[in-house]
């Protein structure tokens, strides 16, 4: 069984995709506690919350469903990303978890839940010129996803994306384009 302490000690090493997919496997199968791997993802040094969100994207993202009940905490503590790695994945995961082909369960549980404070997060990535062009792209589609049950983003969001893209690089072009078109 891999504790928390020893799965910090394992991410302080360099992590390539095969070794983050072996992590995954591992703390998985041993049933690793979810909060614990999110809390890691606020760890005080960037790459190691970076390395634990890489791979809280990849086990979590495999099988939503098993993590149903940690939604509600993953989902709590959005708000409080600030290292840019961590931001990516945490806004990659909210861009799938609210996709419109999402598992019906989980379309069930995030019904159930106040996704308010993650929208405005990802409203305030958008603008903010030092967050990552891949946040900003991420966080644009999950806004997207989220438009139906906050009437208020679709307008918003729409506004931004035009505004992203008057300066943009080719990944703001190309989801805002791509985003625009279906509005």
């Amino acid at each position: 069984m891999i504790s928390k302490d020893e799965l910090i000690k394992q991410i302080t090493n360099s992590l390539g995709k095969p070794k983050v997919l072996e992590l995954g496997r591992i703390l998985s199968e041993q049933q690793f506690a979810l909060r614990d791997l999110i809390d890691i993802t606020f760890y005080p040094d960037k790459v190691m919350a970076f390395r634990a969100s890489w791979i809280l994207e990849n086990i979590l993202l495999a099988d939503p469903l098993r993590y149903e009940t940690n939604l509600d905490y993953l989902l709590l503590r959005f708000k409080d990303v600030k290292h840019p790695g961590p931001q990516r994945h945490y806004a990659k995961i909210l861009m799938h978890l609210t996709d419109p082909g999402m598992l019906p369960e989980i379309k069930v549980k995030l019904q159930a839940l106040d996704l308010e404070p993650a929208v405005e997060h990802c409203f305030d990535w958008m603008i903010d010129p030092k967050v990552k062009v891949a946040v900003k792209v991420f966080a644009s589609e999950a806004l997207f996803n989220l438009r139906h049950r906050y009437p208020w983003v679709a307008e918003e969001l729409a506004s931004q994306i035009k505004f992203l893209m008057r300066n943009g690089s080719p990944a703001i072009q190309s989801r805002g384009k791509k985003l625009l078109a279906m509005f």
